[in-house]
Order: structure tokens, then C-alpha cells, then sequence
């Protein structure tokens, strides 16, 4: 099945979105981030097909959110690390997995920890506000029209609307 691509839309999300895909590319910069990094294990830890796994990669790579370099030769095998754009998302996985810790937890407790390195202390990523520091929930927001904002695909509701609020 053909995805549909949100490149063309003026939505910074729906961009987002297109460039790391479907459902598996955020579960594959996790595990790179976690380290798991060669093809193989990927495969073994996340029960991925070989095809669908090679297509992601070859995707996030041709994106810029993965890069990959050969750590054998003959035959050639290579491994996958993070890209700087793909280390910028690491904190928007951390806080979708929080979101998944609190509404949809195995009953077995939550499968990964978060320690963080400067403290030495668990934490629970949260989203704060960059100019106060406080804690970030729907209620805190208030969204106004930006620069790029247009009444085209991805934006064209939200555009006009934040528009006339303005």
C-alpha cells in the first residue's frame, strides 16, 4: 500500500511525519539510540521483516535521520547510527514513551527506565517551556498564527482560524 507523502503540506508535524514514516521509524531510532545498531539485531529486536527493515533504513538514510558505515567488509555489513536530526527526535520518543507508560503500560511495569546522566536519576521526560521551565499539559498552550502558517494542505483550518484570533 502506497503511503501518502505530507512533504508538500505547510504543517511542521505533517513534515515531521513524512520524513520518518510509518509506525516502525520511531521504534528503529529508539533501538539506535539504545545502541542496537546493526541490521541483524534489529531484526531479532523488533521482529521486523528483512525487506521492510531495509526499506526503512534506506528511507531514513536518503531523509538525513540515519547514516550508516561498514563495519566489515566481504561481505559488506554495516551498522546504523543517529543522525543529528534523528538525536533531535530522541526527546519527542522519550516523551511519547512516557505518554505510553502512563495510558497503555504491560501490566508487567513499564520496559524501559530513563536515567538521566547529569544526575544520576530516574525521570519521566516531560515537555517544559523553554523561556519559564514549567511543565507543558493542553491546557498550558495557547497556539497563535506563525510565519509560514498558510490556508493550504496540513494547515489550511488552522491557519485561517489562528489567523482571525490574532
Amino acid at each position: 500500500m502506497e503511503r501518502t507523502s505530507f512533504a508538500h503540506m505547510r504543517c511542521s508535524l505533517a513534515r515531521g511525519l513524512d520524513l520518518i514514516g510509518d509506525w516502525w521509524s520511531p521504534l528503529i531510532v529508539r533501538d539506535l539510540f539504545l545502541d542496537v545498531a546493526r541490521f541483524d539485531e534489529l531484526i531479532e529486536d523488533l521482529g521486523i521483516s528483512r525487506n521492510l527493515l531495509a526499506r526503512r533504513l534506506k528511507s531514513l538514510t536518503e531523509k538525513g535521520v540515519v547514516e550508516r558505515t561498514a563495519y566489515q567488509r566481504r561481505p559488506t555489513r554495516y551498522e546504523y547510527r543517529l543522525t543529528e536530526a534523528a538525536r533531535d527526535l530522541v526527546p519527542a520518543i522519550l516523551a511519547l514513551t512516557a505518554w505510553g507508560d502512563r495510558w497503555a503500560r504491560p501490566k508487567e511495569g513499564s520496559p524501559i527506565l530513563f536515567v538521566h546522566k547529569s544526575c544520576g536519576h530516574e525521570f519521566s521526560p516531560r515537555v517544559t517551556c523553554s523561556a519559564c521551565g514549567e511543565v507543558i499539559s493542553a491546557d498550558a498552550v495557547k497556539a497563535v498564527a506563525g510565519p509560514g502558517g498558510a490556508a493550504k494542505a496540513g494547515t489550511k483550518i488552522v491557519a485561517e482560524r489562528l489567523r482571525a484570533a490574532s
